[in-house]
């Protein structure tokens, strides 16, 4: 699935088939309440864990207000280490400058550590276009680029996979391994990954991590993994390449400390990612391993223009997946009804952002606005608020749905009446009484299809709300 080409117009229809996709629900039941638990459990055992959300926040606003100069001394920084940082105002720039470099040492392989701004770029498919040989080392991507898929969690990419599709998918990549093997569970699927992956290592001529964070102070790029992959793909090439996005700056070795107590509470329910790594330019003469090029691709792609905006409290995001984990409809459908890299609330907000909300403005409307999203943001970014505002730009655009418009306008004719407004609701109820027939639930509704046809909808009981509290006002 190329990520140049997002099909995010398609998302009512994803939806649909996603429901209907037995195996997916299966895997989506496997997961659901997993990342919920852990993480609840884990800000619970840091007493000081909303401070440190608080912290969090303001570090990334005073950032966002200085970025250019961050950006600059970031720039320095590496410059001064005997790196090189690129400036990709665009995923096609981005695509450029990678393969330059790629060139620039013949390579014939890459190796990649999991990073959502090379699936944003759509970097595997230009390589692989280009002659050059991609390979996700994450296990996690691994496993979805043998099935030609793009990720559909930015934390654990292959969540939407049972172990008997992976089993499919390495009995047919691997087929030179005995047939006879046993691959019946995630111990014997790991070790089989390890063991082809390893070799990968040490074969490719450039690797290509992301960051979840730039220190500006140091020049220093971040990575938090689990599997370590992350650390062969970067050190064992004669190339290192960096690929990140403007907003991942923070000034300090001290802020960079707030978010790490942050992302994996947040993102896997750990204290600490079992391995933490800041890489500094290239390998110095002292150094018993590291590149021997160091590069760093910062991209904007619609960033910048977010900023001073309604939507530039998107930018504090840390990609930790929070929000999804604990978004409603997420849960129901998985990522890839989203139809591009970023799935979830924090996707419905940032997809219009960079692909427009001609593209994606049915996301904003993918939400229950039941507000959990915000309520585990790490950086307690308003989630709901910027859709709301998405949602806003795509009715003054007149791209929502005939439908929708006119339902709202007749919703608003009452509303603006209030007696009659509480008439046709007195009336309204009555009538979905007695279709209920004393069942007090309807299985079908008019004009409520896209409700019913997965769940029942509750019969109105009692008085309306506006009776109940006049009553009560006395």
């Amino acid at each position: 699935m190329s990520h140049a080409h997002p099909t995010t117009p398609a998302f009512k229809s994803n939806a649909h088939d996603a429901l209907a996709n037995a195996n997916l629900q299966t895997a989506l039941r496997n997961a659901r309440g997993h990342f919920v638990d852990k993480r609840t459990a884990a800000a619970a055992r840091v007493d000081t864990f909303e401070q440190i959300r608080d912290a969090g926040r303001e570090m990334k606003n005073h950032t966002l207000a200085h970025l250019d100069l961050y950006l600059e001394e970031y720039e320095a920084r590496v410059t001064a280490a005997g790196g090189h940082v690129h400036w990709a105002e665009t995923a096609e720039d981005a695509r450029r400058i990678v393969l330059e470099i790629c060139r620039s040492v013949d390579a014939k392989t890459v190796n990649k550590g999991k990073t959502m701004i090379s699936e944003e770029c759509g970097i595997n498919d230009h390589l692989a276009a280009n002659g050059i040989t991609p390979v996700e080392t994450d296990l996690g991507e691994y496993i979805i680029q043998l099935r030609h898929e793009a990720p559909s969690h930015i934390i654990a990419p292959a969540v939407h996979v049972t172990v008997p599709e992976i089993e499919a998918a390495f009995r047919k990549a691997h087929s030179h391994l005995p047939p006879d093997r046993d691959l019946s569970d995630n111990a014997t699927l790991q070790m089989e990954a390890r063991r082809i992956l390893r070799e990968k290592y040490f074969q490719a001529e450039v690797g290509i991590t992301g960051a979840n964070m730039l220190i500006a102070e140091t020049g220093q790029s971040v990575i938090v993994t689990n599997e370590g992959n992350g650390d062969l793909s970067q050190s064992l090439p004669r190339v290192h390449i960096v690929m990140a996005s403007l907003e991942k700056l923070v000034p300090t070795l001290d802020d960079a400390s707030t978010v790490l107590r942050l992302l994996a509470r947040s993102a896997t329910g750990q204290d600490m990612s079992v391995y933490t790594t800041f890489s500094s330019g290239p390998r110095r003469t002292q150094d018993p391993d590291g590149p021997e090029e160091y590069h760093v691709v910062l991209l904007d792609n619609g960033r910048s223009n977010m900023v001073g905006t309604e939507f530039q409290e998107m930018l504090r995001c840390i990609r930790c997946g929070a929000c999804m984990n604990h978004c409603p409809v997420y849960q129901a459908v998985g990522g890839h009804a989203y139809g591009w890299v970023y799935p979830g609330p924090m996707g419905a907000v940032l997809t219009p952002s960079l692909i427009g909300v001609e593209e994606g403005g049915q996301l904003p409307n993918a939400s229950t606005f039941c507000g959990r999203c915000e309520s585990v943001c790490p950086m307690k970014i308003p989630l709901p608020k910027m859709m709301r505002h998405w949602r806003e730009r795509e009715f003054e655009k007149r791209l929502t749905p005939s439908a929708a418009r006119y339902g709202i306008a007749l919703w608003a004719f009452f509303a603006r009446r209030p007696a009659l407004y509480r008439f046709g609701t007195r009336l309204g109820m009555k009538a979905l009484r007695r279709m209920a027939g004393g069942r007090g639930r309807l299985a079908s509704l008019p004009l409520g299809g896209g409700w019913t046809g997965q769940r029942d909808f509750p019969a109105p009981q009692g008085k309306t709300f506006m009776d109940q509290w006049k009553e009560k006002r006395g």
